[in-house]
């Protein structure tokens, strides 16, 4: 698939797009508290356009290891106004939530292009009302929850058993009148899987698409996979790696990549692509 149907836009999927991340919370592990400011979060909005963002990707609940629990009506609080300053940018903007309630109000306010959901629509009614929008959705496989998910993750076979996961929610969407043009699949990069797993899901990232039917998103900016193979303990000190790792997901087959740096990004991206 060369398209994809994001809201009110129509995206080309002939090279790989950026998705800036515009974290709105006061605990998100690499930015937490930078940007939950209004006017701090619009300015970041404006400098990851700036530097080559395709899309926006505002998330206020943290979903890091460990994360504590944030009410739907706070992480509302946090995303709602900054989607309603951004909308009026011809620029595609995801809402990173997993909450039924945060995504009807986000949509009802019509500052939503994407639903990027850590649950894969798994919250009870989200199904429903994302086949009823104009949206598009992707769906992120991941075991266990935040506050645990991290302790003991264990697979038989990670990749048969997320692109497996991955292909039963994109079927589910599909059966539900979810035109396939508006899906995304996310193997979940840290979400419960250990660094071992990790790997083994970048190696199978083409494996990966063809099980889920759907373009690949990944995620892997300044996260602790990234730290376990560099010894950098701190998420703002793995800029290089979290380079690396987004051109090699590139390069294997990833439509859409999530970055907190997209600058570096951007260029690294363009140097491979002036190749051929």
């Amino acid at each position: 698939m060369s398209v994809f149907a994001c809201g009110r836009f129509s995206l080309s999927l002939e090279r790989p797009l950026l998705m800036g991340i515009l974290n709105v919370t006061p605990d998100s592990f690499s930015d937490g508290g930078s940007y939950n400011r209004l006017d701090a979060a619009l300015a970041h909005a404006e400098r990851l356009l700036a530097d080559g963002a395709d899309i926006l990707d505002i998330g206020g609940e943290s979903t890091r290891p460990g994360a504590p629990y944030v009410s739907p009506e706070e992480e509302l609080q946090r995303v709602l106004p900054v989607l309603e300053r951004l909308a009026a940018l011809q620029v595609p903007l995801s809402l990173d939530t997993r909450r039924t309630s945060v995504m009807r109000a986000a949509l009802q306010a019509g500052a939503v292009d994407l639903i990027n959901d850590v649950s894969a629509l798994e919250d009870d009614g989200a199904l429903a009302l994302v086949a009823a929008a104009n949206v598009a959705i992707c769906l992120m496989h991941k075991q266990g929850n935040p506050d645990t998910m991290q302790q003991q993750p264990d697979y038989a076979d990670v990749v048969q058993e997320v692109g497996g996961y991955l292909a039963r929610r994109i079927e589910l969407c599909l059966a539900h009148g979810i035109a396939r043009e508006r899906l995304l699949a996310d193997p979940g990069f840290g979400f419960g899987k250990t660094l071992e797993h990790n790997l083994a899901l970048l190696r199978a990232l083409p494996q990966l698409e063809t099980m889920a039917g759907a373009p690949l998103l990944v995620g892997m900016s300044r996260k602790s996979m990234l730290g376990a193979i560099t010894g950098e303990a701190q998420p703002d000190q793995r800029l290089g790696a979290s380079v690396a790792a987004a051109l090699l997901a590139a390069q294997r087959g990833a439509r859409i990549i999530r970055v907190h740096d997209v600058k570096a990004t951007h260029q690294a991206l363009q140097v491979w692509q002036a190749l051929g």
